[in-house]
């Protein structure tokens, strides 16, 4: 969605990460601009130690950014692919930080949307941040442009496959719900060769039965 550096803030004299907005996002009509601002302002607001802390966020030359802290660590969807299964008490210890973070920010009527393991970061000394509050609603508007979807679908909730109904933090469950699946597995419980295969499993198919996999 985006590209993001590594700042240093002269004001207060911090390293700060800045995330500048891909160029499908600068072209936004002023409705869905506004739309973008609401729904960071909002995630802006929410102050929890496993959700990553938004500083600032505003525009440079049309392009919309958002300040926020630096985390030093990895992204639990690298951590995934280089460790393979995680042991099951690492696993629930993780996931049981995102579930804090989640209920947190549901307590506020804020839904993350695209909750997945790129999303949620690990720092140096153990804590769970969870990324991309805010932005994720916009990026459900863009997912018809071709590659949109193809890291997130596997972690999709069939309300958002189906799009028929107004979502809420159940979503944002029923992705952390797979995300648990993959650490004890590495496997996904809705496997698919193809995108499609892959949604209908989701919407119609209970998953795969995690004591089979080996």
């Amino acid at each position: 969605m985006g590209i993001v550096y590594r700042c240093f803030d002269p004001i207060l004299e911090r390293d700060v990460a800045l995330k500048t907005m891909q160029s499908s996002f600068t072209s936004m009509d002023e409705e869905s601009r506004g739309r973008f601002y609401r729904e960071a302002r909002a995630a802006g607001k929410l102050r929890h130690p496993n959700i990553v802390t938004i500083y600032d966020m505003g525009e440079d030359a049309g392009t919309p950014y958002i300040a926020m802290e630096l985390l030093e660590g990895t992204d639990l969807h690298h951590k995934m692919k280089t460790e393979g299964p995680l042991p099951p008490r690492q696993a629930v210890e993780i996931v049981a930080q995102v579930a804090e973070g989640l209920a947190y920010a549901h307590g506020f009527g804020i839904v993350h949307r695209d909750i997945k393991p790129a999303n949620i970061f690990i720092t140096k000394d153990g804590a769970v941040k969870i990324l991309d509050f805010g932005i994720a609603k916009l990026a459900a508007s863009e997912m018809t442009r071709s590659g949109m979807v193809l890291g997130t679908v596997d972690y999709m909730s069939p309300e958002q496959i189906r799009a028929d109904r107004a979502m809420d933090g159940r979503s944002d469950l029923f992705s952390l719900g797979v995300i648990l699946y993959e650490l004890l597995s590495a496997q996904k419980p809705f496997p698919g060769e193809t995108l499609t295969q892959v949604m209908y499993k989701i919407v119609y198919e209970e998953p795969v039965d995690i004591t089979t996999m080996h």
